[in-house]
C-alpha cells in the first residue's frame, strides 16, 4: 500500500497536515523499495487506491510516490494500482504520477475509462482489467477478447497487460482460478491471431 493511501486510512495523532504524513510514509516506504530492489525484484507495485477519491490531493499522492521510485534501476519496473474513482476528476494529470505502468479495474464500470483515454492519451503501460472480480458470473474467452480490442482502440499494443479488475480475494478458489484460466486463454488466442496478420496490416 501506497504513502498517501495509508495516510488516508488512518489516524493521524502527530503530524500538522495530511502533506507531513504522506510524505513521512514515503520515506519509510522507500527504505522497504530499496530492500526489495537489493533483495532482487524486478517489479515493485506500490497501490494507491484513495488516490482518485480527494482531487484536490493528487500533487501529494504525486510528490510521494516520487520518493519511493525515483533513482530506482533502469531494469526496475513500478507499478501502482488506482481502484474506482472519478478517475475524470485527476486524468491525465494522474498520468505525472512518477510509475511505469498503471493497474486499472475497466471492465467492472464497462470500459467506460477509454472513453477519457482516447480524448487526451494514455502514455503509460497499462495493467488493463479484463475481468470483473466482483461478480460471480465467468466472463467467456470471447468477453475478454472483446475487451481487450477496445482498448486497442486507444492504447498500443505493446503497453497493454491482462489482469483482474483488482484482487480475487472476493471470489471462490474455484471461481478464482477459472477467470485466471480465461485471461490466459484469451491472450493466447489474441497473440496468435496477431501473429496471423500481415505486418502492415
Amino acid at each position: 500500500t501506497g504513502p498517501y493511501t495509508m495516510m488516508d486510512w488512518s489516524f493521524n495523532e502527530a503530524y500538522p497536515d495530511r502533506r507531513a504524513l504522506t510524505i513521512a510514509l514515503a520515506h519509510a516506504l522507500r527504505r522497504e523499495v530499496d530492500a526489495l530492489v537489493e533483495a532482487g525484484c524486478k517489479y515493485v507495485q506500490i497501490d494507491e487506491p484513495a488516490v482518485s477519491t480527494r482531487p484536490d490531493e493528487l500533487e501529494i499522492a504525486i510528490e510521494a510516490m516520487g520518493i519511493c521510485t525515483e533513482g530506482l534501476p533502469q531494469d526496475v519496473k513500478t507499478i501502482t494500482h488506482i481502484c474506482y474513482g472519478d478517475f475524470a476528476a485527476i486524468y491525465p494529470d494522474m498520468l505525472r504520477i512518477p510509475v511505469d505502468q498503471f493497474d486499472l479495474e475497466m471492465s467492472n464500470s464497462e470500459l467506460d475509462m477509454l472513453g477519457v483515454f482516447s480524448e487526451s492519451e494514455f502514455t503509460k503501460e497499462i495493467a488493463f482489467g479484463v475481468v470483473d472480480v466482483h461478480s460471480h458470473s465467468l466472463e467467456t474467452v470471447e468477453d475478454v477478447k472483446r475487451r481487450v480490442r477496445a482498448a486497442l482502440e486507444v492504447i498500443p499494443a505493446e503497453r497493454i497487460t491482462l489482469d483482474p479488475d483488482c484482487g480475487l480475494k472476493t471470489r471462490t478458489r474455484e471461481e478464482t482460478v477459472e477467470k485466471l484460466k480465461v485471461i490466459v486463454q484469451a491472450a493466447r488466442e489474441l497473440r496468435e491471431e496477431f501473429a496471423r496478420q500481415p505486418a502492415d496490416a
